[in-house]
């Protein structure tokens, strides 16, 4: 099972209930990973760069991975004891999202801001489950994870 971890109005719980359910089965795993998400505006996200890597500017999202080496393995608790939460959750990390840089996206590309937020969520998770895009090869599966989610959702680039 897959547990979306988020507080405020940006990501309604019943949207959290949705994405849970598109993302099931994507991992082989024996326990309930979670992820947390957090919601920020453009300073705090600012901040964050600056201080977790380095770079002093907005970003759109920022991912926060607690595990290494996962990608597309299998997921198993006894192997990640340090990562276990008070609620028995396998924590895989925490994603931040600038809703103001989302909002801006969604305008510069065309489609809606629901859209380009779960897009973000969606890129947010797949770091913190390994995947990454430096080389065309791995921008391309990453993409191709990223579109399998969202078409669960019923969220297309249309």
């Amino acid at each position: 099972m897959f547990r979306i971890l988020c507080e405020g109005e940006e990501f309604p719980a019943e949207r959290a209930r949705a994405l849970e359910q598109a993302m099931e089965g994507f991992v082989k795993t024996d326990a309930n990973l979670a992820i947390e998400f957090i919601f920020v505006d453009g300073e705090e996200i600012r901040r964050l760069n600056r201080e977790m890597r380095d770079t002093d500017k907005v970003t759109d999202v920022l991912s926060f991975p607690t595990m290494d080496g996962i990608k597309g393995e299998p997921i198993y608790a006894d192997e990640h004891p340090f990562e276990i939460d008070e609620e028995d959750n396998l924590l895989i990390g925490s994603v931040a999202v600038c809703c103001d840089r989302a909002k801006e996206q969604a305008e510069e590309y065309g489609h809606s801001y629901e859209r380009e937020l779960h897009y973000l969520l969606v890129h947010g998770i797949m770091h913190c489950l390994g995947y990454d895009h430096m080389t065309d090869e791995d921008k391309a599966e990453m993409r191709e994870k990223e579109e399998l989610i969202l078409s669960k959702l019923g969220i297309t680039r249309a």
